[in-house]
């Protein structure tokens, strides 16, 4: 079990000597979502201001917290979100608008320090990102400490803290990060790749936050906060291949790629949209590296010190690198989950993993459905299309692999460990759940799960999921490649452990 990332940092005391009323904006963000939950673990009243409250459903302390519904941008929503408030975070950027976004955020600081100093709020803490000092700044980063300005001059003692590349799943540039490893082995890059980084870890920016709050209420400035690693662009690219088990990369920088260029290529190679990619690459133009590092003098740091780059990239990919795909969100509230992806970060959040799904309803009751899943595979075979494994596993003999002929211990019954064709039996828990992991040759890391139930009707409900983390290039290709056989295999094999009533009630 990892230590949790603040720990035993006590909480600021609100006007009535109880932990603080904390409003916390940008809760829907993928910095908001993880400090709401440390926050919530550190006993404060936190009340949060998002325009549609039906989009906290899905997270795991929505009914921990007060919802006030409203823009930040209406001056009477703001009212009523910092009334009573000692303490807010101000985590709002306008990133993903199109035009006039410089304007947006300053207005959108204004009002809230004006609103802020109005209600008598104590502190106001703000996460901004670290500038050189030198050159012309982007109109990101312009942006954004301009903002800190803004909010310090307001006349709320405002700590504004300034990150650079932060290393998290569902970070938008440690997806950047992680998807141009991942996918390109081989890479021409704009020369900024050489310019220096100092990333910090999702945990630790989480620690200064919520440290932030017990700064004396005189102090009122900007930090840079990162962590103990400073490499380029370049060595970081290779570092994450190395912490992923990725081949090292060959990236070879050319001064001909713009900006402008740069984004729209990383546009097509990443999921991640092409105005959030065009506005980091303009950030990364300059060396993104601490002035000082000051912050420690009023927030120590916590057991065993700053997490390494290699560590917080390995926290980050621990769901695969453990081989734990079970999708269980109760552990959301853990301490070692703050670098893994939630279930409302973007669908390009939390690394590649291809997953195909199939779901039936059966007349058949659940025993007699799990006894069908538990027979998988040696003499019983997989699906009316056993042919096609029969095939995989020939493909798998002739590179060396183990294929099927190692069949099953048992016809009838699974034991967790024990091998069955080419897959180990995972996980099993009776009638609910068998996941098989791959052991066939493959460039990456699959599993095939199952899951049986009893929907409100009474009905047999039967998940089906085959999931693949791919290992570089080849493993997205690997994937593709072998696309229109899943479309054979994997219908067949549901619609046979539901039974002859099997209906399908999603296919993705």
């Amino acid at each position: 079990m990892i230590e949790t990332v603040t720990g035993d940092l006590s909480p600021l005391l609100g006007k009535d000597g109880k932990p603080a009323k904390v409003l916390v904006t940008g809760a829907t963000g993928y910095i908001g979502g993880r400090l709401i939950r440390e926050l919530l673990t550190h006993d404060y009243r936190v009340r949060v201001l998002v325009r549609d409250a039906t989009k906290l459903s899905d997270y795991p302390w929505r009914d921990q917290v007060e919802v006030i519904e409203g823009d930040a941008m209406d001056k009477e929503a703001l009212e009523r979100a910092l009334s009573g408030i000692d303490l807010a975070y101000y985590l709002l950027h306008a990133l993903m608008v199109s035009e006039d976004f410089e304007q947006r955020e300053r207005e959108l600081a204004q009002y809230f320090g004006e609103v802020a100093k109005r209600e008598q709020v104590q502190r106001i803490i703000y996460l901004g990102g670290i500038t050189s000092g030198t050159g012309k700044l982007s109109q990101h980063m312009s942006a954004r400490t301009e903002t800190g300005e803004i909010l310090r001059a307001s006349g709320v003692p405002t700590i504004e803290l300034r990150a650079g590349v932060v290393i998290g799943s569902g970070s938008a540039s440690f997806e950047m990060l992680r998807h141009l490893t991942e996918r390109l082995p081989i890479m021409v890059t704009p020369k900024w790749l050489k310019n220096r980084i100092q990333p910090i870890a999702i945990r630790d920016v989480l620690r200064y936050l919520v440290g932030a709050a017990t700064i004396e209420k005189s102090i009122n400035r900007d930090f840079d906060i990162a962590g103990p690693d400073v490499f380029t662009y370049m060595e970081m690219m290779h570092q994450y291949a190395e912490a992923a088990g990725l081949r090292r990369r060959i990236i070879i920088p050319l001064p001909v790629l713009t900006p402008k260029l740069a984004s729209g290529w990383i546009g097509l190679v990443t999921p991640v949209p092409v105005t959030l990619a065009k506005r980091l690459v303009a950030s990364l133009k300059h060396e993104v590296v601490a002035r000082n590092d000051d912050i420690r003098q009023f927030i120590p740091d916590g057991p065993g010190g700053l997490t390494s780059f290699k560590d917080a990239v390995e926290l980050a990919l621990s769901r695969i690198k453990q081989m734990d795909v079970e999708t269980r969100w109760s552990n959301a509230l853990t301490p070692n989950t703050h670098s893994e992806p939630l279930p409302t970060d973007p669908d390009w959040a939390g690394g590649s993993l291809y997953v195909d799904r199939r779901e039936y309803t059966s007349d058949d009751s659940v025993e007699d459905v799990w006894a069908r899943v538990e027979a998988i595979g040696g003499q019983n075979g997989y699906s009316t299309a056993t042919w096609a494994w029969e095939l995989r596993g020939l493909m798998d003999r002739l590179i060396g692999g183990v294929g099927l002929r190692r069949g099953r211990r048992d016809p009838n019954r699974l034991m967790e460990g024990e091998a069955l064709d080419f897959w180990r039996v995972e996980k099993i828990a009776r009638p609910k759940l068998l996941r098989l992991r791959a052991e066939m040759k493959m460039p990456g890391l699959a599993w095939l799960e199952f899951q049986v139930s009893e929907d409100e009707s009474g009905k047999t409900h039967l998940l089906q999921r085959a999931l693949y983390h791919p290992r570089g290039l080849f493993g997205h290709t690997y994937w593709w490649l072998v696309a229109a056989m899943h479309g054979i295999v994997f219908p067949s094999m549901a619609t046979k452990m539901a039974g002859p009533s099997a209906e399908k009630v999603r296919a993705s």
